[in-house]
């Protein structure tokens, strides 16, 4: 990766100039289109990379990752210190001093010397992508162009706090399912290789003819012991193979519809996108963001292929001249409160109102669903393991019942 400085022209026809790591310019070139800002000239510089003072593999094994509550408390601290008028270079610096966190020190570092070299906060941000995303440069530029960088920092705050709140309370409701469902898998395994082959020997020195449901079990159970070793290995090479699939722009788009459609989770996890969808929308638009641009970018934030095509769907309309409303209408996704919602924000200038309240119902809703998952998991839950306990008393207990009442017949 090599460093570039440039120049070029902002939405107000300023000219704006600073340095780029990329690979080569055309990488530069489409990285300051997607700010906003058109270049004008774009040449090789002679600085030495920030890349090459990264750190070895071995420290950044050691180092803890920057979290998204690192993330939240970074944007909270910066809010406080630009609210209170304090420059931003001096900011990261007091931020640097006050933390123990390695990685945090790295990162702080990294901003403080991208803004030495010229750079904007949002471009050296942006150099760190497993941190901030899309949605949290988007609206740094915009910040840094409107010139009302606290109220946008604010704003990132909420929304990171919207965000951990959701997956807290997810995480939630699915540890008592998850925790089942890992126990009775090890009830699986433990029983076909370490109990079933003890009743198999049993059975055995009876010389008699076992049920068909036994024979099934045993005959399960010493497949599952012979060929412990490929399944496993299969096992292994089938995640890896789906973690490819999904990695794929193809394999993440149909596994993101599947997800909207599942029989419990997949409302939720529908309510939950729209929620993010909606509140930033708000934001960006409230921040005087272009309808299209914030379609753009909010595509990029929501975390569900399937609804980011949506969106870009109704990005596309807006370009053409067509309202929001049937634009949403034309998407499929949203219900019919919703589209009444937005056609009314659209007609009175209150756009950006109507899709708060638009996300804070579906955080309600989402709320509601997510507090009613247990209760809605658990009967399936004790139907899995009902299930288990009659084919193992089917099994396995009712011939042991019927060996040992033909014993003491026989004596």
């Amino acid at each position: 990766m090599r460093s570039f400085a440039w120049q070029g022209r902002n939405n107000r026809g300023e000219l704006v100039q600073g340095h780029t790591d990329a690979d080569n310019s055309d990488a530069v070139a489409a990285q300051l289109m997607a700010g906003g800002v058109i270049p004008v000239r774009i040449e090789a510089s002679a600085q030495k990379s920030l890349s090459d003072n990264s750190p070895s593999w071995w420290e950044q094994l050691r180092r803890a990752p920057v979290s998204m509550d690192d993330c939240l408390i970074l944007t909270r601290q910066l809010y406080t210190l630009q609210k209170a008028g304090v420059p931003i270079l001096r900011s990261l610096a007091g931020l640097q001093a006050s933390t123990a966190q390695a990685s945090l020190i790295h990162l702080l570092q990294d901003l403080r010397a991208s803004l030495d070299q010229g750079r904007e906060l949002s471009a050296a941000m942006a150099r760190h992508p497993g941190i901030f995303n899309s949605f949290y440069i988007a609206m740094m530029q915009i910040g840094e162009m409107t010139g009302r960088m606290p109220d946008v920092l604010l704003r990132l705050a909420q929304h990171l706090e919207f965000e951990l709140d959701t997956r807290a309370r997810i995480k939630q409701a699915l540890r008592y399912p998850v925790m089942v469902l890992a126990a009775i898998a090890i009830a699986i395994v433990v029983l076909n290789i370490f109990v079933l082959p003890t009743f198999a020997t049993v059975f055995a020195g009876f010389k008699a003819q076992l049920p068909l449901m036994t024979r099934l079990l045993l005959g399960f159970s010493a497949w599952m012991v012979r060929w412990w070793p490929l399944l496993l290995a299969g096992a292994v090479g089938l995640m890896l193979m789906v973690r490819a699939w999904l990695a794929t722009e193809e394999g993440r788009y149909r596994w993101d519809r599947v997800k909207l459609r599942l029989p419990i989770a997949g409302p939720i996890v529908l309510k939950a996108t729209l929620a993010r969808f909606a509140r930033s929308f708000s934001l960006a638009t409230k921040s005087g963001v272009p309808v299209s641009q914030a379609m753009n970018v909010v595509a990029q934030t929501v975390d569900n292929a399937f609804i980011a095509s949506r969106v870009e769907q109704m990005r596309d309309g807006v370009e053409r001249g067509e309202s929001i409303s049937r634009c949403a209408t034309a998407a499929g996704v949203f219900t019919p409160i919703v589209l009444q919602m937005i056609a009314v924000g659209e007609e009175t200038g209150e756009l950006d109102q109507l899709l708060l309240e638009i996300a804070e119902m579906y955080e309600r809703e989402t709320d509601c669903a997510i507090k009613g998952l247990s209760s809605a998991i658990e009967p399936l839950l004790l139907l899995v393991i009902g299930v288990m306990v009659f084919v193992l008393a089917l099994g396995v207990f009712m011939p042991l019942w019927s060996l040992g009442q033909a014993a003491m017949g026989r004596s």
